[in-house]
């Protein structure tokens, strides 16, 4: 009895080894994804009046959570009957991937046509920023949801030939690691500025330690999230390009004799660009043939 319930420990330690071992691996494949929604999310989470930034992202935090608790069942069905459907909707989110990262790159290179925006009003009723609240977190939920399901997918296909137990608490973990971890930075970054503003306050006069650390802070808040958006577009390409290299057998031994970052950032970059001329090609056909009818 007491040799079974000592044999029963160590099959319990064993699987903990081999979920951390595998939880380790999984998350820096899902690291690159990480970064693009961090960057989403930061951006997402600012504009608000300062008192209800902590309420909107804690918002956003719970919509987060519901959409991993609608997409974690899904996935692990599909692994348990349909295990080939990871691997296919893994290089359909490497294509989606692809294309993110090399639009945003084409948009910062090609001039395009601003978006006009529409003049608001300089006052609002309570009702009404209520309202546009609601607009924006609902749209902070929805490009979560997309996001999550980027990396629940890449986190499964990295542990689909492993026990289904172990995938359930390898790809869990990843999922709250996504949602804590990344909106507890996001809450931290959106502070950043009001932090600041209280050193300033309580510095003397515009010099000394807590004024130059209070100056800092404010001027930061632009950069990192603009440096976000930047780390997030390349790894968005490496993500996409690893997928590619490590799941479509021919690209196995595709460009061995360079480094596979490098290799991988090659990769995705190009099949993003071909998607991107791909959807353009699209984008311009569709108006002629509507305007034929």
């Amino acid at each position: 009895m007491a040799s079974g319930f000592f044999a029963l420990l160590d099959d319990i330690a064993a699987i903990m080894d081999d979920v951390a071992a595998m939880t380790k691996i999984t998350t820096k494949k899902t690291a690159g994804i990480l970064g693009d929604d961090l960057a989403v999310n930061a951006e997402k989470a600012s504009g608000f009046v300062s008192s209800r930034e902590i309420p909107v992202l804690w918002a956003i935090t719970k919509g987060s959570m519901l959409n991993k608790l609608i997409i974690l069942p899904l996935a692990f069905l599909l692994s348990a009957f349909i295990p080939m459907a990871i691997i296919v909707i893994l290089i359909l989110g490497g294509l989606y991937l692809a294309y993110e990262g090399a639009e945003k790159i084409y948009e910062f290179f090609v001039p395009h046509p601003k978006e006009v925006t529409a003049k608001l009003k300089k006052e609002f009723t309570e009702e009404e920023l209520l309202d546009l609240e609601k607009a924006k977190i609902k749209s902070a939920v929805v490009t979560d949801f997309i996001l999550s399901v980027e990396i629940v997918i890449i986190a499964l296909g990295s542990v689909v030939n492993e026990p289904l137990v172990t995938q359930i608490i390898v790809v869990s973990i990843v999922a709250l690691i996504a949602t804590v971890g990344v909106y507890g930075i996001v809450a931290l970054i959106v502070r950043m500025d009001d932090l600041g503003l209280r050193f300033i306050s309580k510095s003397n006069g515009e010099s000394g330690f807590l004024f130059g650390l209070g100056t800092l802070l404010v001027k930061a808040l632009p950069v990192v999230i603009r440096s976000l958006s930047v780390i997030g577009t390349i790894a968005l390409l490496l993500v996409a390009g690893g997928i590619f290299v490590h799941n479509i057998e021919f690209m196995h031994h595709f460009l061995e004799q360079i480094p596979s970052i490098l290799r991988d950032f090659i990769v995705g970059l190009v099949a993003g660009a071909v998607c991107l001329l791909l959807v353009n090609g699209v984008k311009l056909i569709l108006p002629k043939k509507e305007g034929k009818h």
